[in-house]
């Protein structure tokens, strides 16, 4: 989910809970408090107006949220356990988003963290980040990965490593390991990996997930229609996670701002930015994907 941003310098909850109602609408389990909430540059009481922003529009539908504990003070693992208990109380499921504090330690160390968070029970998700998407995150090992799946209380993990091999890599371990694990792709630059076995959880869904939501629709019915679809949306995600990568955020904005779905295009003002030239492409690549989507009716 995207946090839209307002005039006054402040998160815009009201266009949020306009995405978050568009998002559920559509057959789509939103994710906040992510790195396409900008996360990592909120403070503490502003992500925690976000979670009950949203658990006061789920009316007990089903989100993901952040657990993201940079820049606090203690042991990972009791912060932690410490953030999975407030998303849990609001009803979300908990994804743990990575750390400066766990990024350059033995992977073993990190399973170790983990453990001790699965203890409380699930389900629980797990995240590797690229360092395009922000300077803490970091991909782990196949084997990391194997290991991963032999606790129960993980359910899935977010590979957004934007590689291809990489994520090959850990279906293939998942399907002959556990089968039922989900695992969610990342990569913005391959969307399709939909169609290899993958489940998403997408900065690129963010900008239109009515339109991801009719992919998937044509896909699940084997209708070839998925495929043309999914490259206009592919199209969208070239262009909008180019480098800097986490400009693709404001990319977001202008795109959601242009459709007429957004009141403005801003964003949190520490975050990267996108040039006003990019608008008149977005646009071409909205009219195209509106094109396509009248023609499924």
């Amino acid at each position: 989910m995207l946090l839209p941003w307002s005039e006054d310098d402040r998160p815009d909850l009201d266009s949020f809970n306009t995405l978050l109602h568009r998002t559920w609408s559509c057959g789509l389990t939103p994710a906040v408090n992510m790195d396409t909430g900008f996360v990592n540059l909120l403070t503490r009481a502003q992500r925690l107006e976000v979670l009950e922003a949203t658990r006061i529009a789920a009316g007990g539908r089903r989100f993901v949220a952040g657990a993201f504990i940079e820049g606090e003070a203690g042991d990972p693992q009791a912060l932690y356990r410490l953030e999975v208990e407030v998303i849990r109380s609001a009803g979300g499921t908990p994804i743990l988003f990575q750390c400066t504090a766990l990024a350059n330690v033995d992977e073993a160390r990190v399973l170790e963290v983990y453990r001790g968070v699965a203890s409380d029970g699930g389900p629980l998700l797990a995240f590797e980040l690229g360092k395009m998407f922000a300077p803490f995150g970091r991909i782990y090992s196949l084997d990391f990965f194997e290991r991963l799946l032999d606790i129960e209380a993980f359910t899935g993990l977010k590979h957004s490593s934007l590689d291809r091999v990489q994520e090959w890599d850990r279906l293939r371990a998942r399907d002959a390991r556990r089968p039922d694990f989900h695992l969610y792709t990342g990569n913005d630059l391959a969307i399709d990996m939909a169609f290899y076995g993958s489940d998403y959880l997408l900065g690129l869904s963010a900008f239109w997930p009515e339109a991801f939501a009719a992919r998937d629709r044509l896909w699940a019915e084997g209708d070839p229609r998925a495929t043309t679809l999914n490259d206009l949306l592919q199209y969208l995600g070239f262009l909008a996670f180019r480098p800097p990568v986490p400009a693709y955020k404001h990319s977001a904005a202008q795109f959601l701002h242009l459709r007429g779905i957004l009141p403005t295009a801003l964003i949190h003002p520490k975050s990267a930015t996108r040039p006003s030239s990019d608008i008149a492409i977005l646009q071409d690549i909205a009219d195209r994907i509106t094109e396509r989507l009248d023609s499924l009716r």
